[in-house]
């Protein structure tokens, strides 16, 4: 297990304030719905330092946003997507980022870890028919399907230039 630098420590930290912020007051919220850049920090963590991290940033962002922000009560189904999230962004997306890895990451990011498990968790914490709750969801994921994909393009020319200015 490779040892944390102050680096990224701090780094880490700042995605989670970030994370917070954007999921909790630059995010558009219905009971079932969600759309937001939350995922752009969690993202970030994949791209400089992995999928632990990525994960960690993930789960830790849902986790202080829901006890210092509520929307509803907390519930840790969510806590364990957001860290699935940042981790499968970290295996796709860490080493290399292309077209397709992208529509991967953000195909199964909402597809599976957005529809299929929060709408889950959804109808477990609110006693809703499974159902009916994933087609008023579908709306949710096709929009942030675009909205991810484009984000995390945009997010790796950023960060590959910043890279490329850091090692001058």
């Amino acid at each position: 297990m490779k040892k944390w630098t102050l680096n990224q420590i701090v780094t880490s930290a700042l995605l989670i304030a970030i994370h917070v912020v954007l999921s909790r007051f630059c995010s558009i919220n219905a009971w079932n719905i969600k759309i937001g850049f939350a995922f752009v920090p969690v993202f970030v963590a994949a791209y400089l330092y992995g999928p632990l991290t990525a994960g960690i940033v993930g789960a830790a962002g849902d986790f202080l946003g829901a006890v210092l922000f509520p929307i509803g009560p907390y519930f840790p189904g969510f806590t364990v997507t957001c860290f699935l999230s940042g981790m499968l962004f970290g295996v796709l997306l860490h080493k290399k980022q292309g077209v397709a890895r992208i529509l991967c990451a953000t195909g199964i990011n909402q597809m599976v870890l957005g529809l299929i498990v929060n709408s889950f968790w959804i109808s477990v914490l609110y006693s809703s028919p499974y159902g009916p709750l994933v087609l008023t969801r579908v709306v949710q994921s096709l929009i942030m399907i675009p909205v991810e994909f484009l984000g995390i393009g945009f997010m790796t020319k950023v960060l590959s230039r910043y890279r490329r200015e850091a090692m001058v």
